[in-house]
């Protein structure tokens, strides 16, 4: 988890910059407003062309940028937060598991080669040389072969199930962020709904404008909640499917290397 400390400062510092963005645009006094004089005529004439370009010039992460500020830094930091840390971990595993990912029809031909001509200390040494769990579990199954096929298959499966561990290291976290942060969202919603109808309350009237903007902004940490969601799905099923492929590679290569050793002795 210390890999993921810098990124999470990264996310403290960014959710602020968004925060003192918000309260800057919200503070701009009316006497700078007024002070623009723009001729009527001439604003009459251009103003479908102005317009035109500003919504054709604002891109996609101004428009998130501005939603996400609509919405509150306040929940949308801690949704934005899941989001960071989800992707950190992810990548995390993506990599861990491509680099763990191993050809096992030429290694296990590899070592079947290195076991008829070397000998147990060949194949062995050849293990240690490869990367990835398949190797380890066959230096810990080629080093036990020596007590019997019984002992090793033991130190196989016992091995195996320490590797399955390290592949799916982590792996919580990523579901515990998917299913925090619609959660948020949703809390955020119901904070926003609860704060419309304060000002309905307050006002004493049931003014359109109050219900919409505070619906809106209310409904806004439930959808970036769900985008933060789906996001973080659909890497971990890839996580998940990675790691199945790997697990039954390992069960496969398990049982060359145990008929291997039988047919040795």
């Amino acid at each position: 988890m210390k890999r993921i400390y810098p990124l999470l400062l990264l996310s403290v510092f960014f959710i602020c910059d968004i925060s003192i963005y918000a309260q800057e645009t919200d503070n701009i006094s009316t006497q700078e407003v007024d002070s623009v004089v723009v001729d009527s005529t001439n604003l009459a004439d251009e103003s479908p062309e102005v317009t035109a370009q500003e919504e054709t010039s604002l891109g996609f992460t101004q428009e998130l940028k501005k939603r996400f500020i609509e919405g509150g830094p306040g929940f949308m930091g801690i949704v934005l937060l899941c989001l960071i840390l989800g992707l950190a971990i992810a990548i995390e595993r993506i990599i861990f598991l491509n680099l763990s990912d191993t050809n096992v029809k030429k290694f296990v031909d590899s070592v079947e080669e290195s076991l008829n001509s070397g000998g147990v200390e060949s194949a062995t040494e050849l293990c240690r040389n490869t990367r990835g769990p398949i190797a380890s579990i066959f230096v810990q199954g080629l080093q036990r072969s020596q007590d019997g096929i019984e002992n090793a298959e033991k130190a196989v499966i016992a091995y195996g199930g320490v590797q399955m561990g390290q592949l799916e290291k982590n792996v919580s976290w990523i579901s515990l962020f998917i299913a925090l942060a619609p959660m948020l969202g949703f809390m955020g919603t119901v904070i926003g709904m609860i704060q419309a109808f304060d000002k309905i309350e307050a006002a004493g009237d049931m003014q359109p404008s109050l219900v919409a903007g505070g619906i809106k902004v209310a409904l806004l940490t439930t959808v970036f909640g769900l985008i933060v969601a789906i996001i973080l799905q659909i890497f971990y099923n890839y996580i998940i499917s990675k790691i199945d492929s790997i697990v039954n590679d390992m069960e496969d290569a398990s049982i060359s290397l145990i008929d291997m050793l039988s047919s040795k002795k």
